[in-house]
């Protein structure tokens, strides 16, 4: 009699509904991926033997991206896996960006298991340039305090009014206390080699047409610090019939500061793009390159997976760069639990790669991926699945009347 085939449609049906309730009940998992069932007949040459599960195939589409407002929550915004190394060494495979910094400065999922990517090229330096690839590394994110850049660069674009009078240096030389002695100043703050913020202020005396004298002087800086003369002296500015500056070279700047027990202050100075026009006398452009030292306030991950230390100078440097995995059949991952996988022969090797290179997705800082369960058709497929497995007991209770019948014969 067929009660083998029935049995087998009942051991299927119940095998679907297992997968279909295991979606519903991770409906809300970060990163989940649904699976479905897939079924195939059976046979002994040309007798139906009735149905077998043949697989269970998950379903890699991208769920939804939801935000957070957690600089730690990462979703990626299209293909990709993060990877993360377990207490043991073993690698793992997860959607789920949901991440925190431990004690020791390592990103971490809710198990535990660190995030891994491209480290610092120097592991004793944490101010070292990240690592342009070679094997991931877990990610940490080092807590030491940034030291100090003395100012190396300053660069000025100011313009200069034309229309200041000359000033005859032969009859009145140039005193820094008195306004009468130059045309204009302009004041900008540099960093010595401790990271002591200095006033650099600049004087602009206009000695003749299209000439003008440049004068200096550092001031501030630890209590009790004299002011600071250049060690030599600029060799002004000059300007065409047009009022564009004219054969300039840009030149050092320079403070002894040995006296006080820093290091020398040399400042690459660049004038070039100053102009003389007929405006009042102002500063259209100042930078420069020094900065005090910075305690770590907090951290950033940009789009290409650059994770960002920011300090309390204003200033940010990278601590490293999360990598991706890829592979070619993502449905052959091996499904661990904790929102994570495997790499199996089935799946291929992983193919590795920075958020936002290749097919690889860039990644979002301050959201998550939601499970991708389609809830309505996980409740149809139910619906269905129950329908197919009392068909099938409906199957067995006919057969049995059938057996029933056959027995009570005479």
């Amino acid at each position: 009699m067929g009660f083998s085939q029935a049995l087998s449609g009942l051991n299927s049906a119940a095998a679907k509904l297992d997968v279909v309730g295991n979606n519903i009940a991770n409906s809300q998992t970060v990163g989940f991926k649904s699976s479905g069932a897939q079924f195939a007949d059976v046979y002994a040459g040309s007798v139906g033997l009735g149905t077998r599960v043949s697989a269970v195939l998950q379903n890699f589409k991208d769920g939804n991206i939801e935000s957070t407002n957690r600089n730690l929550d990462l979703a990626i915004a299209g293909q990709g896996f993060y990877r993360f190394q377990q207490g043991g060494g073993e690698v793992l495979y997860s959607r789920n960006g949901q991440l925190s910094l431990n004690a020791d400065g390592d990103l971490i999922n809710a198990q535990g298991a660190k995030l891994m990517g491209y480290g610092l090229e120097d592991a004793n330096d944490p101010f070292s340039a990240v690592a342009a690839g070679g094997e991931p590394v877990a990610l940490n994110v080092p807590s030491d305090d940034m030291p100090a850049n003395a100012t190396e660069d300053l660069d000025i674009k100011l313009n200069l009014d034309s229309g200041e009078a000359v000033i005859d240096r032969g009859t009145v030389p140039f005193d820094a206390t008195d306004s009468t002695t130059y045309s204009y100043s302009t004041s900008a703050s540099v960093f010595d080699s401790q990271g002591n913020a200095r006033n650099l202020t600049l004087f602009y005396t206009k000695t003749a047409a299209n000439t003008w004298e440049v004068n200096a002087r550092l001031s501030g800086g630890p209590a009790g610090a004299p002011e600071y003369t250049p060690t030599a002296a600029l060799t002004g500015l000059t300007f065409d019939p047009n009022g564009v500056l004219s054969g300039y070279t840009p030149e050092t700047l320079s403070f002894d500061l040995t006296g006080e027990g820093f290091a020398q202050l040399d400042i690459a100075f660049d004038q070039t793009g100053s102009t003389q026009f007929a405006n009042t006398s102002t500063v259209n452009d100042l930078d420069q390159d020094g900065y005090t030292s910075g305690t770590l306030v907090g951290i950033t991950i940009q789009e290409d997976g650059t994770v960002m230390r920011n300090y309390s100078n204003e200033q940010s440097v990278a601590a490293g760069q999360i990598v991706l995995a890829n592979f070619r059949n993502p449905e052959g991952l091996s499904p661990e639990g904790d929102n994570g996988w495997s790499s199996t022969q089935a799946s291929g090797q992983e193919l590795l790669g920075t958020p936002g290179s290749g097919v690889l997705g860039a990644i979002q800082s301050g959201a998550i991926e939601t499970s991708n369960v389609d809830m309505a058709r996980e409740l149809v497929e139910m619906i269905v699945t129950q329908r197919a497995y009392q068909a099938n007991s409906q199957t067995i209770k006919t057969q049995d009347e059938v057996l029933q019948t056959a027995i009570n014969l005479r």
